[in-house]
């Protein structure tokens, strides 16, 4: 195995590697034929929308609207292989607990429902009545507060809507979902700031921006297709500045795959025109340099005469500064009256003063330390930024998956309100989600938050008195198991325990649960780690054909700009014996509920009665849901900020300054050996499922268990590369958390900083490790300790 880190920069995003990789994971999945019709339907108009990521779907789609995640997700999905009785009658469940996260998945599609045996330790199967009966009364036997329903993205509008419901009429709020570990900063930090749960960018305002600042987020990873979008912008001239921990492919050249002037020759697109390594913890102390770049120069125009804006922040904090001076001079020559646009200040925000004074005040010396770039740098990025009328502002995980993720968010807006890159063409702020649906889940209900969900509503059209209580989020779930207070845990998708935080603990933990109820495509480790009793309960796949009484159906999804869009299946179910997710939902709550008035089965024989539910739910949103579901382009969501109509309590888009640069840890003494380790994605995985063990970004072949590292603290601390490595927690010591032999890979990663695998490297975060009110784990930064592992000295 490699695990030889090559400089980034070499290879481009897409290209012959890309197209490879497709034939690879179809021969692999034995789909080769079957895999390519399908595709040709993937992302189109009355086709099924990918199970992968959560990227836009234009209006009018390429001839191959998908990239290779989605291809992969998709030949995953429908592959030829099974886990079917014979596979679960040769296998116990302590046999299955050693097998890799790949190897379960590997083995195929479920085909039956199953439950598990205590006395052979394996699972075997079950009638789905029999199913549905001995879960409801499991589950009544249980007080709806010791029960959780976890959702995790892929499920669509319509079953995520039967899925809340039937919590809420059963007594729960404890809906946690993925979102919680990946972008509830964003739901958190972006009502404050302007009023909005979601971004506000839509497609179209990638053909009217001048200027895109792209912020931590590994496009060829996580939204290849997003490529085309910045492809098309940088050949109109738009200047793409990235903000980022590593320097990605994606993020530097890209050779489109669809345009065969590029693959035939090799010659590829320069995506980022500049590009910034900020250390992870240290993108607050980049945003502020650039704020206070375009600040202090906003200062200086004022004070050179140049402005009409009058006010308390016309008097120059400092009037001798050259740097500020040359700035604003350029702004002047540019024939603009400010750097800031103050009109839209006074009129749409509050909080500039305070926050203006902030950014003032901080010394360059303490930014560059924090965020690992220079002065000049982010006086740069600040002069691209001023010089340009509609800036887009993308984000990702790199952002929320913080102990500040909710500040980092509100940097983001800080920038966008400073020239009003909000609610206008091509400006406005993009917040990239990552999983199918995720965002749409929360849309319809999924929360454990009951002010977000219209309880009265769900009174009146379902007869029952909705709980009040505020529920459990993920690591809310995750401390009550570990304490012994959660009970049922029923997961509508997902692999919960590998992607959660503190792995050991939750193992030892969720084998004392009662009720463990999986409904899945595929197996994975959550399940082959189980409570007292256990189901595994098959469903069809979105990319499937589901036949109900009222004929073939289709399901509905929200975009990551906010957009639903319809899905219609087109593959052969894997198994006759599989049953929809709403059809799953409707079984197990007919056996649960005595209460509420709910036609189940009817929504079941016809989805297009859940739409209907959905809209008189949540009207506003919803309107004409079944007659618009398959518009191209889809259904846009209405976001005020869009148009500049802020939804918070003082009707204002708010400047929020956040309290400090960096966190407040307490690491203790040697704090100099001490590197900050961030999660990563490899481009052969989406979230906890892996594809492979190769890494062909970042050079990584035949094992997942690597920490790349800056050259510089590779010899400081006594490594070379090649060796291996154990990795200690170094926070929270009171318990010792600690991943064993992983491989140093030299890497152009700021110094300070390493970076490994997630979720190989989930079990050194405390589950204390998240922010303060979004309570997101912090998965792009840890402090860690490395010392030379026992696998070292025995080679």
């Amino acid at each position: 195995m490699s695990a030889r880190s090559k400089h980034p920069s070499t290879p481009a995003a897409g290209g012959w590697a890309a197209a490879r990789s497709l034939g690879e994971i179809l021969l692999r999945e034995h789909v080769p034929r079957s895999g390519p019709s399908l595709l040709s339907h993937h992302n189109k108009p009355d086709g099924y929308m990918c199970v992968s990521c959560a990227w836009a779907k234009p209006a009018k789609p390429h001839a191959m609207e998908f990239c290779e995640s989605g291809a992969k997700a998709t030949a995953w999905e429908v592959t030829s292989r099974r886990a079917d009785r014979a596979f679960f009658a040769a296998h116990t469940l302590h046999e299955l607990e050693q097998w890799s996260d790949h190897d379960l998945e590997e083995q195929g599609r479920l085909t039956h429902p199953m439950r598990w045996n205590r006395s052979t330790d394996k699972y075997e199967p079950v009638d789905w009545n029999n199913a549905f009966a001995e879960i409801g009364e499991a589950l009544r036997s249980i007080p709806p507060r010791e029960v959780d329903f976890y959702t995790s993205g892929r499920a669509s509008l319509e079953t995520s809507y039967m899925y809340q419901l039937f919590a809420r009429i059963f007594g729960s709020n404890n809906l946690p979902d993925s979102s919680n570990m990946c972008h509830e900063s964003s739901s958190v930090g972006l009502p404050e700031s302007i009023g909005a749960s979601v971004g506000t960018a839509i497609l179209s305002d990638f053909q009217n921006c001048d200027c895109i600042f792209y912020m931590a987020q590994n496009v060829a990873t996580s939204s290849p297709r997003m490529l085309h979008d910045l492809q098309d912008a940088v050949d109109r001239g738009v200047k793409i500045v990235t903000f980022n921990l590593l320097r990605e492919p994606g993020l530097e050249r890209f050779i489109n795959p669809q345009m065969p002037s590029q693959m035939l020759t090799g010659r590829s697109t320069p995506i980022s025109s500049e590009y910034y390594q900020v250390k992870n913890g240290g993108d607050i102390a980049a945003l502020f340099g650039v704020c206070k770049a375009l600040i202090e120069a906003d200062d200086a125009m004022k004070a050179m005469g140049m402005s009409k804006v009058s006010g308390s922040d016309a008097v120059p904090h400092k009037p001798d500064n050259a740097a500020a001076v040359a700035f604003a001079a350029s702004i002047a020559a540019a024939d603009k009256k400010h750097v800031l646009d103050h009109d839209f200040i006074n009129t749409h925000t509050s909080g500039f003063e305070e926050f203006a004074e902030a950014a003032r005040r901080y010394d360059w010396a303490e930014l560059e330390r924090v965020s690992g770039l220079t002065r000049e740098q982010m006086i740069q990025a600040a002069r691209t930024y001023a010089h340009s009328e509609a800036v887009l502002m993308i984000y990702g995980m790199g952002l929320t998956q913080h102990v500040m993720g909710v500040q980092n968010v509100h940097m983001v807006a800080n920038l966008a309100l400073l020239r009003g890159n909000i609610g206008k063409p091509g400006a406005n702020i993009c917040a990239v989600r990552g999983h199918s649906n995720v965002q749409g889940q929360r849309t319809v209900g999924i929360t454990e938050k009951p002010d977000l969900v219209p309880l009265d509503k769900l009174k009146e059209l379902y007869r029952f008195e909705p709980p009040q209580w505020e529920g459990r989020s993920t690591v809310d779930t995750c401390k009550a198991i570990m304490e012994g207070e959660a009970k049922a845990f029923v997961s509508l998708g997902g692999n919960f325990l590998r992607a959660v935080p503190e792995t050991e603990a939750m193992e030892a933990a969720w084998r004392k649960l009662r009720l463990t109820v999986q409904i899945a495509t595929k197996l994975n480790r959550s399940h082959v780690i189980h409570g007292e009793i256990a189901y595994l309960l098959p469903c069809l796949g979105r990319i499937e054909i589901d036949e109900q009484a009222s004929g073939p159906q289709a399901v509905s999804i929200e975009s990551s700009v906010a957009h639903f869009h319809g899905s219609r299946g087109k593959a052969k179910p894997a198994s006759e014996e599989l049953l929809s997710e709403p059809a799953i939902i409707a079984g197990i709550a007919k056996a649960t509920l005595a209460n509420g008035r709910v036609p189940w089965d009817e929504w079941v024989g016809d989805y297009s009665k859940i739409r209907d539910a959905i809209e008189a739910t949540y009207p506003e949103t919803f309107r004409d849901f079944n007659k618009r579901m398959f518009q191209p382009g889809g259904i846009p969501r209405p976001v005020p900020a869009r148009e500049r109509k802020w939804t918070t309590p003082n009707q204002k888009a708010n400047f929020i300054t956040p309290p400090r640069l960096f966190p407040e840890l307490d690491i203790g003494p040697g704090a100099t050996e001490v590197l900050n380790l961030a999660t990563l994605r490899s481009n052969d995985q989406f979230n906890t499922t892996i594809y492979g063990y190769s890494d062909r970004y970042r050079g990584v072949k035949g094992t997942r268990k690597v920490v790349f590292m800056n050259e510089k603290d590779i010899g400081r601390l006594g490594f070379k590369e090649g060796d291996f490595v154990d990795l200690t927690t170094a926070i929270d010591v009171a318990t010792t958390r600690r991943v064993t032999g992983f491989k140093v890979a030299r890497h152009p990663i700021p110094a300070g900083c390493c970076a490994a695998y997630y979720p190989e490297a989930n079990p050194l975060f405390p589950l204390s490790h998240h922010d303060a009110k979004a309570k997101t784990p912090s998965y792009k930064m840890l402090p860690v300790r490395l010392s030379l592992s026992a696998l070292s000295s025995r080679s």
